[in-house]
């Protein structure tokens, strides 16, 4: 395991890099685009847009890296990457942004894609697991660093979209000089959506549920701290505590997962995080009473995702499970780019206190559906439920394929166990 971390550091130390930037860029244009005065309507459709160019690299970029391999296509996103953020700085206008932001999602997509085919070629049945776990403490502990740059320098100068561009162009460095030689690339397979949804409806409706939550949170989340008279500090520290909420909670609600019927784990978390959107509405006037519920609303909302994923899985064979979650990645996807748009939308009309009421209706419809279809379908038995998955926040198909490979081994080695 050391030798293979030794081997990967350049892997990691890239990644770092990489998602510092992004965290610190996605606050930051939430930040200038209001400092510019941006509707917020506009801001939540140039937010979305970051989604959709994720969605489009997702699933092009793996037949580029089968054309012209990796290191290359590393290079050309990450030279993409670092140059958007700077137009960003240089030309402050809504229709420019609006463009930019759809290279943007393309390219940070296939840079997660290069890196994660890699770590899983460096990886083993039995090392997936613990590499895959610290791929995503990097990756979350990049995105809460990358909040606090926000008060490094001034939003309304160049600085920080500079500083932001200077971290991924730096990321090539170790990625590119690395002696691990390119790993052998597959595109993964994709289930039908309708066969998914016939499969599980509830694990489809809680990825495009939580899509649309984390979405708009992620998107205008900064919009709406600035809005209601937040300073930088305390925008970084809001946007932080959010993502660290859901690190600090997804192995004690996997664990309740594995323990109980997962779908009342589901049922839980949706309801708690409609009754803790409106309690940080309530408390919205107390930046720390804010900042106490927005951890606590990371930490029960964000591992929907994966509770989502395991249910899914559950009613699959292991050998299902890279197609579903690719194909599921799209559902969750399109909920990310619709979240930030239509709740912003609603917000320009009746005003900045719908942000949290809006996403509270998401997880309250989740909830519901959630209940109905405790009526349809009778419960699996928990000795055949699956082990819980741990799926990042920005899921990619080649993600999938690292966590359910490993899900699906480890499902298979219980399963010759069992039999012995």
């Amino acid at each position: 395991m050391l030798q293979t971390l030794y081997k990967s550091w350049p892997l990691f130390f890239g990644l770092l890099l990489i998602m510092i930037g992004n965290g610190l860029q996605g606050t930051l244009l939430g930040v200038r685009a209001s400092i510019e005065g941006f509707d917020t309507a506009t801001i939540g459709f140039i937010m979305s847009l970051y989604y959709l160019g994720f969605l489009g690299g997702s699933y092009y970029v793996p037949k580029l890296i089968s054309s012209v391999g990796h290191i290359r296509v590393f290079t050309a996103l990450a030279s993409l990457a670092s140059a958007t953020v700077l137009l960003h700085g240089l030309f402050p206008d809504p229709i420019l942004w609006a463009g930019i932001r759809i290279f943007t999602g393309f390219a940070y997509a296939g840079l997660y894609i290069v890196v994660e085919s890699w770590l899983n070629d460096a990886s083993t049945n039995k090392t997936r697991g613990k590499l895959f776990a610290i791929y995503q403490v990097i990756g979350f502990g990049g995105m809460v660093i990358g909040q606090f740059g926000l008060n490094i320098a001034d939003p309304e100068t160049i600085q920080l979209f500079a500083m932001t561009s200077i971290l991924v162009s730096l990321a090539l460095m170790p990625i590119s000089l690395s002696s691990r030689p390119a790993p052998d690339f597959t595109e993964p397979d994709h289930l039908s959506l309708k066969r998914l949804y016939v499969i599980s409806p509830l694990g489809l409706a809680g990825c495009f549920a939580v899509g649309i939550g984390t979405g708009a949170l992620f998107g205008i989340g900064a919009v709406y701290a600035k809005e209601i008279g937040m300073t930088l500090p305390q925008i970084s520290t809001f946007m932080a505590l959010y993502i660290f909420g859901g690190v600090a909670s997804q192995m004690p609600i996997g664990w309740l997962s594995d323990k109980y019927d997962r779908r009342l784990v589901l049922i839980g978390t949706a309801l708690l995080s409609g009754v803790l959107s409106i309690a940080c509405l309530v408390v919205s006037d107390s930046p720390y009473a804010l900042n106490a519920m927005i951890f606590c609303l990371g930490a029960i909302s964000l591992p929907i995702y994966g509770l989502s994923m395991s249910h899914i899985n559950d009613h699959l064979t292991p050998r299902q499970y890279v197609a579903a979650g690719a194909s599921a990645i799209l559902i969750n996807g399109v909920g990310a780019a619709l979240g930030p748009f239509g709740i912003s939308v609603i917000m320009s009309i009746f005003g900045t206190a719908f942000f949290f009421p809006l996403i509270a209706a998401v997880f309250f419809w989740l909830f519901g559906y959630a209940l109905y279809r405790t009526t349809k379908r009778d419960a699996i038995p928990l000795d055949e439920q699956g082990d819980h998955m741990q799926v990042p926040i920005r899921a990619t198909p080649m993600s999938m394929t690292i966590t359910e490979e490993g899900h699906a081994v480890m499902q298979e080695m219980r399963k010759e166990d069992d039999d012995d």
